[in-house]
Protein backbone atom coordinates (compact mmCIF):
# COMPACT_ATOMS: atom_id res chain seq x y z
CA UNK A 1 0.00 0.00 0.00
CA UNK A 2 1.52 3.34 -1.03
CA UNK A 3 0.76 6.19 1.35
CA UNK A 4 -0.55 9.40 -0.15
CA UNK A 5 0.98 12.20 1.94
CA UNK A 6 3.13 14.24 -0.50
CA UNK A 7 5.10 15.98 2.28
CA UNK A 8 6.45 12.72 3.71
CA UNK A 9 7.75 11.82 0.24
CA UNK A 10 9.31 15.27 -0.21
CA UNK A 11 11.02 15.14 3.23
CA UNK A 12 12.35 11.65 2.51
CA UNK A 13 13.74 12.66 -0.89
CA UNK A 14 15.43 15.83 0.38
CA UNK A 15 16.99 13.84 3.25
CA UNK A 16 18.37 11.34 0.73
CA UNK A 17 16.38 8.48 2.32
CA UNK A 18 16.87 5.51 -0.07
CA UNK A 19 13.63 3.84 0.99
CA UNK A 20 11.60 6.99 0.30
CA UNK A 21 13.34 7.59 -3.05
CA UNK A 22 12.42 4.05 -4.14
CA UNK A 23 8.84 4.49 -2.83
CA UNK A 24 8.49 7.79 -4.72
CA UNK A 25 9.64 6.14 -7.94
CA UNK A 26 7.11 3.32 -7.42
CA UNK A 27 4.46 6.02 -6.87
CA UNK A 28 5.47 7.76 -10.12
CA UNK A 29 5.33 4.52 -12.09
CA UNK A 30 1.85 3.66 -10.77
CA UNK A 31 -1.05 4.05 -13.16
CA UNK A 32 -3.57 4.67 -10.35
CA UNK A 33 -5.16 8.12 -10.56
CA UNK A 34 -4.63 9.02 -6.86
CA UNK A 35 -0.99 7.92 -7.01
CA UNK A 36 -0.44 10.06 -10.12
CA UNK A 37 -2.00 13.05 -8.34
CA UNK A 38 0.29 12.60 -5.31
CA UNK A 39 3.31 12.14 -7.61
CA UNK A 40 2.39 15.37 -9.42
CA UNK A 41 2.31 17.29 -6.10
CA UNK A 42 5.64 15.76 -5.02
CA UNK A 43 7.25 16.78 -8.34
CA UNK A 44 6.04 20.38 -7.95
CA UNK A 45 7.53 20.57 -4.44
CA UNK A 46 10.93 19.06 -5.27
CA UNK A 47 11.39 21.00 -8.54
CA UNK A 48 13.34 23.91 -6.91
CA UNK A 49 15.88 21.32 -5.64
CA UNK A 50 16.56 19.76 -9.06
CA UNK A 51 18.86 20.47 -12.00
CA UNK A 52 22.17 20.29 -10.13
CA UNK A 53 23.62 17.23 -11.78
CA UNK A 54 25.43 16.22 -14.93
CA UNK A 55 23.09 13.99 -16.95
CA UNK A 56 24.89 11.46 -19.11
CA UNK A 57 23.00 9.24 -21.59
CA UNK A 58 24.67 6.04 -22.81
CA UNK A 59 23.67 3.94 -25.81
CA UNK A 60 25.22 1.24 -27.96
CA UNK A 61 24.31 -1.94 -29.81
CA UNK A 62 23.80 -5.12 -27.73
CA UNK A 63 27.12 -6.72 -26.83
CA UNK A 64 29.01 -3.44 -26.67
CA UNK A 65 29.41 -3.78 -22.89
CA UNK A 66 27.13 -0.99 -21.67
CA UNK A 67 26.55 -2.46 -18.20
CA UNK A 68 30.26 -3.13 -17.62
CA UNK A 69 31.10 0.37 -18.84
CA UNK A 70 28.47 1.98 -16.60
CA UNK A 71 29.65 -0.01 -13.59
CA UNK A 72 33.29 0.90 -14.25
CA UNK A 73 32.53 4.61 -14.71
CA UNK A 74 30.01 4.63 -11.85
CA UNK A 75 32.42 3.04 -9.36
CA UNK A 76 35.20 5.45 -10.41
CA UNK A 77 32.89 8.47 -9.87
CA UNK A 78 31.46 7.13 -6.59
CA UNK A 79 34.99 6.46 -5.29
CA UNK A 80 36.02 10.09 -5.89
CA UNK A 81 32.99 11.35 -3.96
CA UNK A 82 30.23 11.81 -6.57
CA UNK A 83 26.74 10.56 -5.80
CA UNK A 84 25.78 8.48 -8.82
CA UNK A 85 22.29 7.41 -9.88
CA UNK A 86 21.92 4.86 -12.68
CA UNK A 87 18.59 4.73 -14.45
CA UNK A 88 18.68 1.56 -16.47
CA UNK A 89 15.76 1.20 -18.84
CA UNK A 90 14.90 -2.41 -19.68
CA UNK A 91 12.97 -3.52 -22.74
CA UNK A 92 9.53 -4.82 -21.86
CA UNK A 93 8.51 -7.93 -23.71
CA UNK A 94 5.67 -7.08 -26.08
CA UNK A 95 4.45 -10.65 -25.85
CA UNK A 96 4.35 -11.16 -22.08
CA UNK A 97 4.49 -7.57 -20.85
CA UNK A 98 7.18 -8.70 -18.44
CA UNK A 99 10.60 -7.10 -18.17
CA UNK A 100 13.98 -8.43 -17.18
CA UNK A 101 15.11 -6.14 -14.38
CA UNK A 102 18.55 -7.65 -14.06
CA UNK A 103 20.71 -4.54 -13.86
CA UNK A 104 21.46 -4.78 -10.15
CA UNK A 105 22.83 -8.27 -10.63
CA UNK A 106 24.88 -7.10 -13.63
CA UNK A 107 26.35 -4.17 -11.65
CA UNK A 108 27.02 -5.83 -8.28
CA UNK A 109 29.98 -3.69 -7.24
CA UNK A 110 28.24 -0.42 -8.09
CA UNK A 111 24.95 -1.53 -6.51
CA UNK A 112 26.78 -2.15 -3.22
CA UNK A 113 28.52 1.28 -3.22
CA UNK A 114 27.19 3.73 -0.61
CA UNK A 115 27.37 6.62 -3.12
CA UNK A 116 25.36 4.84 -5.82
CA UNK A 117 21.70 4.16 -6.54
CA UNK A 118 20.52 1.87 -9.36
CA UNK A 119 16.94 1.88 -10.56
CA UNK A 120 15.89 -0.41 -13.40
CA UNK A 121 12.55 0.51 -14.99
CA UNK A 122 10.42 -1.44 -17.43
CA UNK A 123 10.16 0.50 -20.68
CA UNK A 124 6.45 -0.25 -20.93
CA UNK A 125 4.68 0.95 -24.03
CA UNK A 126 6.76 4.08 -24.47
CA UNK A 127 7.84 4.16 -28.10
CA UNK A 128 11.21 5.58 -27.15
CA UNK A 129 12.08 2.51 -25.11
CA UNK A 130 12.79 4.90 -22.25
CA UNK A 131 10.47 4.41 -19.32
CA UNK A 132 7.74 7.04 -19.50
CA UNK A 133 8.74 8.30 -16.07
CA UNK A 134 12.52 8.44 -16.57
CA UNK A 135 12.57 12.25 -16.48
CA UNK A 136 10.62 12.39 -13.22
CA UNK A 137 12.89 9.74 -11.70
CA UNK A 138 15.94 11.73 -12.81
CA UNK A 139 14.61 14.86 -11.06
CA UNK A 140 13.81 12.85 -7.92
CA UNK A 141 17.42 11.61 -7.79
CA UNK A 142 18.72 15.17 -8.29
CA UNK A 143 16.55 16.48 -5.44
CA UNK A 144 17.97 13.68 -3.27
CA UNK A 145 21.50 15.01 -3.89
CA UNK A 146 22.76 12.77 -6.71
CA UNK A 147 25.08 14.89 -8.85
CA UNK A 148 25.72 12.44 -11.71
CA UNK A 149 22.80 10.71 -13.45
CA UNK A 150 23.63 7.91 -15.90
CA UNK A 151 20.76 6.92 -18.21
CA UNK A 152 21.22 3.66 -20.12
CA UNK A 153 19.08 3.13 -23.22
CA UNK A 154 17.57 -0.11 -24.42
CA UNK A 155 19.55 0.56 -27.59
CA UNK A 156 16.86 -0.11 -30.16
CA UNK A 157 15.17 2.22 -32.60
CA UNK A 158 13.76 5.38 -31.12
CA UNK A 159 15.24 4.98 -27.63
CA UNK A 160 18.41 6.89 -28.57
CA UNK A 161 16.42 9.96 -29.61
CA UNK A 162 14.43 9.85 -26.37
CA UNK A 163 17.52 9.66 -24.17
CA UNK A 164 19.40 12.31 -26.16
CA UNK A 165 16.50 14.69 -25.52
CA UNK A 166 16.85 14.43 -21.73
CA UNK A 167 20.60 14.46 -21.06
CA UNK A 168 23.47 16.98 -21.13
CA UNK A 169 25.91 14.62 -22.84
CA UNK A 170 24.93 11.73 -25.12
CA UNK A 171 27.56 9.01 -25.43
CA UNK A 172 27.51 6.31 -28.12
CA UNK A 173 29.50 3.21 -27.16
CA UNK A 174 31.00 1.09 -29.94
CA UNK A 175 33.27 -1.93 -30.27
CA UNK A 176 35.99 -2.74 -32.79
CA UNK A 177 36.42 -5.81 -34.89
CA UNK A 178 32.72 -6.50 -35.51
CA UNK A 179 33.05 -6.15 -39.29
CA UNK A 180 31.35 -2.93 -40.26
CA UNK A 181 32.59 -0.35 -37.74
CA UNK A 182 29.30 1.47 -37.89
CA UNK A 183 27.64 -1.83 -36.79
CA UNK A 184 24.05 -0.96 -37.31
CA UNK A 185 24.45 2.45 -35.66
CA UNK A 186 22.41 4.78 -37.79
CA UNK A 187 23.83 8.06 -39.06
CA UNK A 188 21.02 9.81 -37.13
CA UNK A 189 22.37 8.41 -33.87
CA UNK A 190 25.90 9.58 -34.63
CA UNK A 191 24.45 13.05 -35.36
CA UNK A 192 22.98 13.06 -31.84
CA UNK A 193 26.24 11.98 -30.19
CA UNK A 194 28.24 14.42 -28.04
CA UNK A 195 30.93 11.77 -27.82
CA UNK A 196 31.74 8.32 -29.22
CA UNK A 197 33.76 5.81 -27.19
CA UNK A 198 35.16 2.56 -28.56
CA UNK A 199 34.97 0.13 -25.65
CA UNK A 200 37.12 -2.94 -24.90
CA UNK A 201 40.38 -1.10 -25.78
CA UNK A 202 42.55 -3.63 -23.98
CA UNK A 203 44.71 -6.72 -24.59
CA UNK A 204 44.81 -8.10 -28.12
CA UNK A 205 42.05 -5.75 -29.20
CA UNK A 206 44.16 -2.56 -29.19
CA UNK A 207 45.18 -2.67 -32.86
CA UNK A 208 41.57 -3.20 -34.03
CA UNK A 209 40.44 -0.37 -31.74
CA UNK A 210 42.93 2.08 -33.24
CA UNK A 211 41.77 1.17 -36.76
CA UNK A 212 38.11 1.57 -35.76
CA UNK A 213 38.95 4.94 -34.21
CA UNK A 214 40.44 6.16 -37.51
CA UNK A 215 37.42 4.90 -39.47
CA UNK A 216 34.96 6.57 -37.11
CA UNK A 217 36.87 9.85 -37.09
CA UNK A 218 36.68 9.85 -40.90
CA UNK A 219 32.94 9.10 -40.74
CA UNK A 220 32.37 11.92 -38.24
CA UNK A 221 33.98 14.43 -40.63
CA UNK A 222 30.97 13.87 -42.89
CA UNK A 223 28.63 15.09 -40.14
CA UNK A 224 28.56 18.81 -39.56
CA UNK A 225 28.70 19.73 -35.85
CA UNK A 226 25.53 21.11 -34.29
CA UNK A 227 27.46 23.95 -32.66
CA UNK A 228 30.87 25.62 -33.18
CA UNK A 229 31.47 25.07 -29.45
CA UNK A 230 31.91 21.31 -29.82
CA UNK A 231 33.10 18.71 -32.32
CA UNK A 232 32.16 15.13 -31.44
CA UNK A 233 35.34 13.34 -30.29
CA UNK A 234 36.06 9.63 -30.86
CA UNK A 235 37.61 8.15 -27.71
CA UNK A 236 38.81 4.70 -26.70
CA UNK A 237 38.18 3.16 -23.29
CA UNK A 238 38.32 -0.07 -21.32
CA UNK A 239 35.83 -1.10 -18.66
CA UNK A 240 38.12 -3.80 -17.25
CA UNK A 241 41.32 -1.77 -16.75
CA UNK A 242 41.72 0.34 -13.60
CA UNK A 243 40.75 3.95 -14.49
CA UNK A 244 39.96 2.81 -18.06
CA UNK A 245 36.87 5.03 -18.34
CA UNK A 246 38.32 8.13 -16.66
CA UNK A 247 39.19 9.82 -20.00
CA UNK A 248 35.53 9.61 -21.05
CA UNK A 249 34.47 11.43 -17.88
CA UNK A 250 37.13 14.08 -18.45
CA UNK A 251 35.66 14.69 -21.91
CA UNK A 252 32.15 15.01 -20.39
CA UNK A 253 33.51 17.62 -17.94
CA UNK A 254 35.23 19.48 -20.79
CA UNK A 255 31.92 19.60 -22.70
CA UNK A 256 30.08 20.76 -19.55
CA UNK A 257 32.57 23.57 -18.96
CA UNK A 258 32.38 24.83 -22.57
CA UNK A 259 28.57 24.65 -22.73
CA UNK A 260 28.23 26.45 -19.38
CA UNK A 261 30.54 29.22 -20.60
CA UNK A 262 28.67 29.68 -23.91
CA UNK A 263 25.20 29.59 -22.31
CA UNK A 264 24.26 26.55 -24.43
CA UNK A 265 23.92 24.33 -21.36
CA UNK A 266 20.96 26.33 -20.06
CA UNK A 267 19.46 26.68 -23.55
CA UNK A 268 19.60 22.91 -24.09
CA UNK A 269 17.84 22.24 -20.78
CA UNK A 270 15.10 24.79 -21.55
CA UNK A 271 14.53 23.19 -24.96
CA UNK A 272 14.39 19.74 -23.34
CA UNK A 273 11.74 20.92 -20.84
CA UNK A 274 9.55 22.14 -23.70
CA UNK A 275 10.01 18.84 -25.56
CA UNK A 276 9.05 17.00 -22.37
CA UNK A 277 5.86 19.08 -22.08
CA UNK A 278 4.80 18.25 -25.65
CA UNK A 279 5.60 14.56 -25.17
CA UNK A 280 3.30 14.54 -22.14
CA UNK A 281 0.59 16.37 -24.12
CA UNK A 282 0.81 13.72 -26.89
CA UNK A 283 0.73 10.87 -24.36
CA UNK A 284 -2.25 12.45 -22.58
CA UNK A 285 -4.18 12.90 -25.84
CA UNK A 286 -3.48 9.27 -26.80
CA UNK A 287 -4.76 8.11 -23.40
CA UNK A 288 -7.92 10.22 -23.65
CA UNK A 289 -8.53 8.90 -27.14
CA UNK A 290 -8.27 5.30 -25.87
CA UNK A 291 -10.56 6.03 -22.90
CA UNK A 292 -13.27 7.77 -24.96
CA UNK A 293 -16.38 5.54 -24.92
CA UNK A 294 -17.88 7.03 -28.08
CA UNK A 295 -14.66 6.35 -30.01
CA UNK A 296 -14.37 2.82 -28.58
CA UNK A 297 -17.86 2.09 -29.86
CA UNK A 298 -16.93 3.16 -33.40
CA UNK A 299 -13.52 1.45 -33.66
CA UNK A 300 -14.70 -2.11 -34.58
CA UNK A 301 -16.92 -0.91 -37.44
CA UNK A 302 -14.36 1.55 -38.85
CA UNK A 303 -11.57 -1.04 -38.48
CA UNK A 304 -13.63 -3.54 -40.52
CA UNK A 305 -14.19 -0.94 -43.23
CA UNK A 306 -10.42 -0.29 -43.43
CA UNK A 307 -9.64 -4.03 -43.58
CA UNK A 308 -12.19 -4.51 -46.38
CA UNK A 309 -10.85 -1.44 -48.22
CA UNK A 310 -14.21 0.31 -48.02
CA UNK A 311 -12.51 3.38 -46.54
CA UNK A 312 -8.90 4.60 -46.63
CA UNK A 313 -6.80 4.52 -43.41
CA UNK A 314 -6.42 8.32 -43.52
CA UNK A 315 -10.19 8.88 -43.85
CA UNK A 316 -10.79 6.38 -41.02
CA UNK A 317 -8.28 8.14 -38.74
CA UNK A 318 -9.90 11.50 -39.55
CA UNK A 319 -13.35 10.11 -38.67
CA UNK A 320 -12.18 8.67 -35.34
CA UNK A 321 -10.41 11.92 -34.43
CA UNK A 322 -13.56 13.90 -35.23
CA UNK A 323 -15.25 12.31 -32.18
CA UNK A 324 -12.70 13.84 -29.78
Amino acid sequence: MIQNDPDSFVRGILNGNRRMIAKTITLMESSLKEHQQTAFTVMEKILPHTGNSIRLGITGVPGVGKSTFIESLGVYLADIGHKVAVLAVDPTSRRSGGSILGDKTRMEKLAAHENAFIRPSPAGETLGGVAAKTREIMLTCEAAGFDVILVETVGVGQSETSVASMVDFFLVLMIAGAGDELQGIKKGVLELADGIAINKADGDNLKAVEKAKGDLEAAMHMISPETPTWSTPVLTCSSVVEGGTKNVWNKVLDHHKKFMASGEFEQRRKKQNLEWMWTLVEDGLKQRFKNNEKINGKIPDISRQVENEKISPSAAAEELLSYL
